[in-house]
């Protein structure tokens, strides 16, 4: 598996449709899922939670859960239904995945991980990877948050490092390491990405430790250019937010991580027409034109045309009467908003 550019898994965000979109930028960047949880897959409507379209690949499947059991039944019928690789959430802070006793509070739980992986990986041939971040700080018991969140310890690293060499050992075949520590409880989801600092030099060091296992650095990045100084040392890149906002730095990461390609990015107009198509196919197996739309609102982030696109295809999406080829009528508005703004007054 190529890791060395990836879009990181996010709720509510990375479904079908977004992955589908993003795809175009790169036919090379790895697309994880959003997280879904051993409980949702195992009772739940499958083809809804795991369907994808096979232009995704490569894709890959974020589990959420901390019964090996279960982990190994779930990253089973990921592989059956197609995903090339299985990732275990150990990253997540949120208030409502720490209550299923999953997600970051599990890196206080290194054994328990540690059987998790060694059953999933005993259950599938695709790869199996872990989403961790540099250390956990209870608010409650560690005081104030920004001096919790400050302070790295040697004893930091040192269960940073149990961590990874355990998940490891058991099987990992990769670690994507989030360069921030997360707070349980006391702060929201969108804080945890902001207020603890990034420290990409633990990951570097974690990097030195364990160089045999593959790394992936997340956490902050958002220039093409700063993202190919860190490629000099790790394996891969994963963005986030900035992917899903700006998604043309996908297609900027393709051509600095793969500069022998002989690929570029279509134009903003033949996204649109992709995406139009991809609508129409959607819509006649009863699919909602908004859900498909408000993952394409970057296709012209930082254009002139950027605002005009925006309201014309989130309000036209929403409009009863919506078709698919609302894309193209919206770039051709873009584009129109784009010549004016160029031409002399």
């Amino acid at each position: 598996m190529d890791r060395r550019v990836s879009v990181a898994p996010m709720m509510d965000w990375t479904d079908r449709h977004c992955r589908y979109f993003l795809r175009a930028y790169s036919p090379r960047v790895l697309l994880y899922t959003e997280m879904i949880t051993t409980a949702a897959i195992l009772r739940g409507d499958r083809q809804r939670l795991l369907g994808f379209d096979p232009e995704e690949h490569p894709v890959a499947l974020q589990l959420g859960g901390s019964d090996p059991a279960q982990l190994a039944a779930a990253a089973r019928i990921g592989a059956e239904a197609g995903y090339d690789e299985v990732n275990l959430n150990c990253g997540c802070p949120s208030d409502r995945v720490s209550a299923g006793s999953f997600g970051a509070c599990l890196m206080s739980q290194p054994r328990l991980v540690a059987d998790c992986v060694a059953a999933m990986r005993d259950a599938v041939r695709i790869p199996v990877t872990v989403k961790l971040r540099i250390g956990v700080v209870e608010a409650g018991r560690r005081g104030a948050v920004a001096a919790a969140t400050a302070e790295y310890t040697e004893e930091d690293f040192g269960h940073l490092l149990g961590f990874a060499r355990g998940v490891a050992t058991a099987g990992a075949d990769a670690l994507i390491v989030h360069a921030r520590k997360a707070v349980l409880g006391g702060l929201s989801p969108k804080d945890n990405r902001e207020v603890p600092p990034l420290r990409f030099d633990i990951v570097r060091r974690l990097r030195a430790a364990l160089p045999s296992v593959p790394l992936v650095l997340n956490g902050g990045l958002r220039a093409a250019a700063a993202g190919a100084s860190e490629l000099a040392w790790c394996d891969g890149l994963m963005l986030g937010r900035e992917a899903y906002h700006r998604p043309q730095v996908l297609a900027e990461l393709h051509a600095l991580a793969w500069p022998g390609d002989a690929w570029a990015p279509p134009t903003r107009a033949e996204m649109a027409e992709r995406m139009s198509t991809y609508a129409a196919r959607q819509l006649a197996g009863g699919g909602r034109l908004s859900a498909i739309a408000r993952h394409a609102l970057g296709l012209y982030a930082h254009e002139p045309g950027a605002r005009e696109f925006r309201r014309y295809l989130s309000e036209g999406a929403r409009a009863a009467d919506a078709a698919a080829s609302l894309f193209v009528t919206a770039a051709q508005r873009a584009e129109n908003a784009c010549y004016n703004l160029a031409m002399p007054r």
